[in-house]
């Protein structure tokens, strides 16, 4: 049994038990996979797959129960080298953040200057996905650090700590009726066409429950995934935009009024890491450069409690 065995067990998984995709994933030859796939289900006596013919199926059984364990040993061998190489002091090596367009676009930029500053030889990758995909990501271990609103804080294996929290804001041009008002609620808004965010993005759970809650019908006329986008039609004159806080640049949207707003309540952005899963020390830093106040001991305990 060898670490190239167990990692193509994972990949063979993770990639729907498509041998061709996780060939292509693992740098190597479909046959070579095959073959090492047999190799192991032969050491073990065991087969771990279900087969159709050459196809794979699904993980028999055995195969489920193993596949866990090979899960777990990944992870540590992953760790065994984090650990040594934060042990040598090594300032160097890959980051990758997932988060989506808002945090990347509006909130993260100080932060990652500030980081690069502190860190010039590390690789910082920023991946911007739905806050589903970076859940996902962080239990694949295909990132680091996961920030976003939605997802994180549901997942049983992630870690999570609270960044920051934040109010919808509502978007319109310069002239608009509802910049006259002195007050705006759910009925004023609800007289004009809508644009915001997509189901699932920054909080739109928050705004469709609003409305609901007080029983008035919303005319949402489109969705869309990030604010540049609701900003972009709001200045066509498309409709009132309803957009987090932090996208509303008064210099950069001149031809906009922001209206702020506490009828779609607070929403709290987090910061995850996978349990198990051991952060480089220039991991640490970053999340402690988002937020200073953080308690980055207690989140070491819930991610990596034998750390």
């Amino acid at each position: 049994m060898n670490f190239q065995q167990l990692r193509i067990i994972r990949e063979t998984v993770r990639q729907n038990f498509n041998l061709t995709e996780a060939s292509a994933a693992l740098y190597t030859s479909q046959s070579g996979v095959s073959k090492h796939i047999k190799d192991l289900e032969d050491e073990l006596g065991v087969q771990l797959f279900v087969r159709k013919g050459k196809r794979l199926l699904g993980l028999t059984e055995p195969g489920q129960s193993l596949l866990s364990i090979v899960e777990r040993m990944l992870v540590d061998a992953e760790n065994i080298k984090r650990l040594a190489d934060d042990f040598n002091k090594v300032d160097e090596g890959t980051l990758t953040i997932a988060t989506t367009h808002t945090q990347a676009r509006y909130v993260l930029p100080p932060i990652v200057n500030q980081f690069k500053k502190l860190f010039p030889k590390v690789h910082l990758i920023l991946q911007q996905a739905s806050p589903v995909e970076i859940a996902e990501m962080l239990l694949q271990g295909e990132a680091d650090i996961g920030i976003a609103t939605e997802s994180l804080t549901t997942e049983e294996n992630l870690a999570s700590i609270p960044y920051y929290q934040w109010q919808h804001s509502i978007i319109t041009p310069q002239d608009h009726p509802l910049t006259q008002l002195d007050k705006i609620d759910l009925d004023a808004l609800s007289e004009y066409p809508l644009i915001t965010y997509h189901g699932g993005f920054t909080g739109r759970s928050k705004i469709d429950k609003a409305f609901e809650d007080a029983q008035i019908d919303a005319d949402i006329v489109m969705s869309a995934l990030d604010a540049d986008v609701i900003k972009t039609y709001v200045e066509l004159g498309m409709g009132v935009g309803i957009v987090n806080d932090v996208a509303y640049d008064a210099e950069r949207d001149y031809r906009l009024k922001q209206i702020k707003t506490d009828i779609f309540g607070v929403n709290t952005t987090w910061i995850a890491v996978r349990k198990g899963h051991l952060l480089r020390g220039y991991g640490y830093e970053f999340i402690s450069l988002c937020s200073p106040d953080a308690d980055i001991k207690a989140l070491k305990k819930i991610a990596y409690p034998d750390e």
